[in-house]
């Protein structure tokens, strides 16, 4: 996520570079180059996952990951209250 993607919608609440650094190759991938790694997936494990990991940049920080991904902060409640019934470990606020 470069900086200043989370210097515009996030402020000091979103961690600015991911745990994991890229190589320059895997930060410079297009859509084009995405997609196909992606083929095989369900758009349901897809978002899913999409969700967890902005929340985890974002310390857990609902309204802070909704704002991020364009979603309402009831979707996002929503979302987070069907992982976790699912059984899945959803990031906290802290």
């Amino acid at each position: 996520m470069p900086q200043e993607y989370c210097d515009v919608y996030l402020g000091t609440d979103c961690v600015s570079v991911p745990e994991t650094p890229l190589s320059d190759s895997q930060a410079a991938l297009s859509p084009h180059e995405i997609v196909p790694m992606l083929i095989g997936s369900t758009v349901e494990a897809i978002e899913r996952e999409l969700v967890l990991q902005t929340l985890a940049r974002c310390h857990g920080n609902r309204t802070h990951a909704a704002r991020v991904l364009g979603l309402s902060v009831r979707t996002m409640r929503n979302k987070i209250r069907q992982y976790a019934s699912d059984g899945v470990d959803v990031p906290g606020h802290g």
